[in-house]
C-alpha cells in the first residue's frame, strides 16, 4: 500500500512510519521540515503543513490511505473538512486518525465522508514520563502531586493499532481506545526507572502549594496550573482502566513500562563524573 503519515515525526509517527516500512508498504512522510526528519532510508519525505491544505496536494497525490493527527502546533485543526475534501478527492479511502480527549473538525469530517475511518484514543503515553528526566539527572528525584495508577501506552502500541487499521480490514469505523497491559503510580514508575538505570531515585509526593509552585516553573499560566491541580487530585477513573486492545487488534501484547524504561533509560541516567587532575 501507499500510506501517508501526518506528524511523522513526532511520538508515534516515527514508529508507524517505520512499522510501514518494515513490513513493506510505500510510506509518504508529511513534515514541515523535511531536512530535519531523519527517517529510514526508503521513506519518502514531503514537505506540508496540516493547518494550510493548500500545502497538501503533492503529498496526498496516490496516496491509498493516510494517518492522520488532530493537532498544528499546539492547537487542535480548525481546517478538518478542507483536509478530508483533499483526501477524498486525491482517492485516499482509509484513514486512521490519533485521536484526543474530545473531537475536532478532522473526526467531524471524516464521519460525513466516504473514506473509511478508525479513531485511536490512547491513554497517557508512557513519553510523557521523559518530563521527569531533568530532575532526576540533577536531583536524583520525582516529585508530583498526583499519586494516581495510569494505564500509560507505549507509543510503539498505538502506532501497531495504527497500521493494522490501515493495512487491514475490519476496523472501518472504529473507535479504539488503547492502553498498556497494567496501571502503574507515579511511584511505581519512579522504581522502574530506577531499575532500568541502575540509579537510587526517590519518589517525593508534593503539596498542592509546592505543586503549584513546580507547574509555574514550567512557565504555565495559572488556568493550566490550576487543571494540573484538579487532574492530580480528581483524576478520570478511566485513567487507571486496562483494557486489552493491543492485543486483540494486532495479536501481540502491549509493551510494558519497564521494556520503555530500559529503551530510554539513558535519558535518565545521571553522566559519571570525573575528577579533575590538579593544575601543574
Amino acid at each position: 500500500m501507499r500510506i501517508l503519515v501526518t506528524g511523522a515525526t513526532g511520538q508515534v509517527g516515527r514508529h508507524l512510519v517505520t512499522q510501514l516500512h518494515e513490513a513493506g508498504h510505500h510510506v509518504r512522510a508529511l513534515s514541515r521540515t523535511p531536512a530535519k526528519a531523519d527517517l529510514p532510508t526508503g521513506v519518502e519525505v514531503v514537505a506540508g503543513d496540516l493547518t494550510n491544505a493548500a500545502t497538501l496536494g503533492a503529498a496526498f497525490e496516490g496516496v491509498d490511505a493516510i494517518h492522520l493527527i488532530t493537532f498544528g502546533g499546539d492547537d487542535d485543526l480548525t481546517n478538518g473538512p478542507e483536509i478530508i475534501d483533499l483526501a477524498a478527492r486525491h482517492g485516499i479511502t482509509r484513514a486512521t486518525v490519533l485521536s484526543g480527549w474530545s473531537p475536532t473538525s478532522i473526526e467531524s469530517a471524516l464521519e460525513s465522508s466516504a473514506i473509511r475511518w478508525t479513531l485511536l484514543q490512547p491513554a497517557e503515553f508512557m513519553c510523557n514520563a521523559l518530563e521527569w528526566a531533568d530532575e532526576i539527572r540533577s536531583q536524583g528525584t520525582v516529585s508530583m502531586l498526583a499519586t494516581f495508577p495510569s494505564a500509560m501506552v507505549h507509543e510503539a502500541d498505538i502506532a501497531a493499532v495504527a497500521a493494522t487499521a490501515l493495512t487491514h480490514g475490519g476496523h472501518e469505523g472504529r473507535s479504539y481506545p488503547i492502553t498498556g497491559p497494567e496501571a502503574l503510580t507515579p511511584a511505581e514508575r519512579t522504581r522502574i526507572i530506577a531499575e532500568a538505570t541502575g540509579q537510587d531515585i526517590a519518589f517525593v509526593h508534593l503539596s498542592e502549594d509546592a505543586e503549584r509552585a513546580r507547574l509555574r516553573g514550567y512557565g504555565y499560566d495559572e488556568d493550566y496550573v490550576e487543571f494540573g491541580i484538579q487532574l492530580a487530585t480528581n483524576p478520570p477513573e478511566v485513567s487507571g482502566v486496562v483494557l486489552p486492545t493491543v492485543e486483540d487488534v494486532t495479536g501481540t501484547p502491549a509493551r510494558s513500562f519497564a521494556q520503555w524504561a530500559r529503551e530510554h533509560a539513558e535519558r535518565f541516567r545521571t553522566a559519571p563524573s570525573f575528577p579533575t587532575s590538579p593544575a601543574s
